[in-house]
């Protein structure tokens, strides 16, 4: 197959994803439709290395995740990360869920080999699964290690139509809220504001473009030596670049000692880049390059799905099903009570604890595909995204990065 044509299919399929979400109106996410095409496409005429062929081997998409998770950082404030306590919580509990529910249900139904290989892909993200799909190995348990990656690579089929449900239910909850004045306006004008903006003239139009781009430089508080035309996309590119590295560069400083996750140093590096102003929020979408860094993210993800053959999915598919179902349940109870203690709505909570079966992009894709789909009204979506989109990133990144490597490192010493 050549490279042009593998990139039309996936990207074709992409598009397909999309499109659905659009006529469903997020009611159905665009990655639920992609992995499911993926999958028929492996099945039938794709090559395994269709991903790579098409031009994003591994190597392409490791950049492209430092770039997009430094990026994210940027969306967040130190200020708003203390204020994300309650999500930190939250999440935690619901991964709590998930272990109590498996070990003490879990465990009966099947064995206590399979609930300790399964935990840590469930709640994670590749990693986890590759450690314990390599412990399972030298366990002599191969039907277990390939059981592992099959849980990595299916979970999110559970988490996504579960989020998007649960997040349009929120959204319509703080819109009515917000509609009828009982909400608090967060990083957001009013909508007087907003009305008076339509009716300006063209010429202040041109005057607010340029207010616009003070702004944006403003951000760069230690650019304000650097006239505006210097700040190229390559020199956006070069900072985002710049950070990543640091924070790897951390990482492995620190890894004879302790081990972080670098791209959990990316987002921590990235919120601190952009409070001392040496980044400005969403540099990659101002760069122009968020869209295909998203694109090649997604292709490789779904290159993960290539591990799942028809036989391999019939031999394990009451593991697969039991296990899943029954950390759901688990992470809603957990969620749920938890949020109540802390007074976040149900569907907020039980959404957040969701990212642990899928992680960043899809909370980002999943999150921002529900605001589009619920209003127009630019103000009210910026309203959404602040109030919801800040602790479904900080919630993926709890359980997915950092939470799951922490269980996978101990459970794989139980087999």
């Amino acid at each position: 197959m050549s490279q042009l044509l593998a990139l039309v299919l996936v990207v074709f399929i992409l598009f397909v994803g999309d499109a659905v979400s659009v006529r469903t109106k997020a009611w159905i996410p665009s990655v639920f439709i992609s992995a499911i095409l993926f999958l028929i496409g492996y099945w039938t005429f794709f090559p395994k290395e269709i991903v790579a062929i098409a031009g994003i081997p591994s190597t392409v998409a490791t950049m492209l995740m430092y770039l997009l998770i430094t990026n994210m950082g940027t969306l967040l404030s130190i200020r708003e990360l203390k204020q994300q306590w309650k999500t930190i919580i939250i999440a935690l509990s619901g991964v709590l869920g998930i272990v109590i529910f498996l070990f003490a249900i879990g465990t009966f139904i099947f064995d206590y080999q399979t609930m300790l290989v399964a935990i840590p892909p469930l709640v994670g993200g590749v990693v986890s699964a590759v450690i314990m799909s390599d412990g399972a190995k030298a366990a002599g348990l191969a039907s277990l290690s390939v059981f592992a990656i099959v849980i990595y690579v299916m979970q999110g089929f559970a988490g996504y139509p579960l989020t998007s449900v649960m997040l349009k239910k929120e959204g319509r909850r703080l819109l009515q809220q917000y509609r009828s004045g009982q909400l608090p306006e967060k990083n957001t004008t009013s909508h007087a504001a907003n009305a008076q903006a339509k009716g300006e003239s063209a010429a202040t139009a041109t005057s607010g473009q340029s207010a616009s781009s003070s702004k944006a430089q403003s951000e760069l508080r230690m650019f304000r030596w650097l006239p505006v035309q210097y700040n190229t996309e390559f020199f956006k590119f070069f900072r985002l670049a710049l950070v990543a590295y640091l924070a790897y560069l951390v990482s492995t400083l620190f890894s004879p000692w302790v081990s972080i996750s670098p791209f959990v140093l990316c987002l921590l590096f990235g919120i601190i880049g952009a409070s001392t102003g040496f980044l400005e929020k969403q540099a990659l979408q101002k760069a122009n390059g968020f869209g295909f860094a998203i694109l090649g993210l997604m292709l490789f993800i779904f290159d993960g799905l290539k591990q799942a053959t028809p036989q391999m999915m019939v031999q394990i598919l009451p593991q697969l099903i039991g296990t899943i179902v029954i950390g759901v349940i688990g992470m809603y109870v957990f969620s749920m009570l938890i949020g109540r203690l802390l007074k976040v709505s149900k569907e907020m909570a039980f959404s957040v604890s969701l990212t642990a079966l899928y992680g960043f992009p899809a909370d980002y894709i999943i999150t921002s595909e529900v605001i589009k789909s619920l209003t127009e009204d630019e103000q009210e979506r910026e309203m959404l995204t602040s109030r919801m989109l800040p602790p479904m990133l900080v919630g993926g990144f709890i359980t997915v990065t950092i939470v799951s490597v922490v269980l996978a490192g101990i459970f794989v010493e139980l087999l």
